[in-house]
């Protein structure tokens, strides 16, 4: 048995000082765990084509939020609702989530994963989901969602997207049904 690190192999100090770095990262505070990913430009994208919605499918809204997120034309009027209400960083997060989840290159997923930490997460960040909005990602959430950004993959925000999901479902949804923008759908 060895009495101390100077007595381990070679291969077993190697492995030690990556376990105690990987360690030390994941004790750090959230901000300085996310300076190990790289920065991101985003590309403007171009605006879906939006298809009027058949009366049937917009019925269907009522009762589930993933139905209104997957069709076109009523996430557009979802988004317009809720920027009608300064309430749109969630959807904003939710669809930025989405569209990380599509991303294959490692150095992308990574520049990504900055970029969606910046500008929702992080304190103070531009849309930050947090206490002063109507809505809000506990401290649970960010800190397993830092903690998953260490080594990005298409997984690290979803507790994050799920909570900010069943927000919307259980708060924005309701009253995006009571608004003219879905009244108009069912007319």
């Amino acid at each position: 048995m060895c009495k101390g690190l100077a007595a381990l192999p070679h291969s077993c100090l190697e492995r030690a000082k990556e376990i105690k770095i990987k360690l030390g990262i994941l004790l750090q505070k959230p901000e300085s765990a996310i300076d190990l990913v790289i920065p991101y430009n985003e590309k403007p994208e171009k605006p879906a084509k939006t298809q009027k919605p058949s009366l049937d499918e917009a019925l269907q809204w009522r009762d589930s939020l993933d139905k209104l997120l997957q069709n076109n034309y009523g996430l557009a009027s979802f988004k317009s609702f809720l920027k009608s209400e300064f309430s749109e960083e969630n959807l904003e997060f939710w669809m930025a989530c989405e569209d990380y989840k599509k991303i294959k290159s490692p150095v992308k997923m990574a520049e990504t994963a900055k970029k969606i930490y910046e500008e929702f997460i992080q304190a103070e960040a531009p849309k930050e989901v947090g206490p002063d909005w109507k809505v809000n990602i506990d401290h649970f959430t960010k800190e397993i969602t830092v903690k998953n950004l260490v080594e990005p993959s298409p997984s690290s925000f979803d507790v994050a997207q799920k909570r900010i999901h069943a927000l919307m479902e259980k708060d924005s949804l309701p009253r995006f049904v009571r608004s003219e923008f879905y009244q108009e759908f069912i007319k």
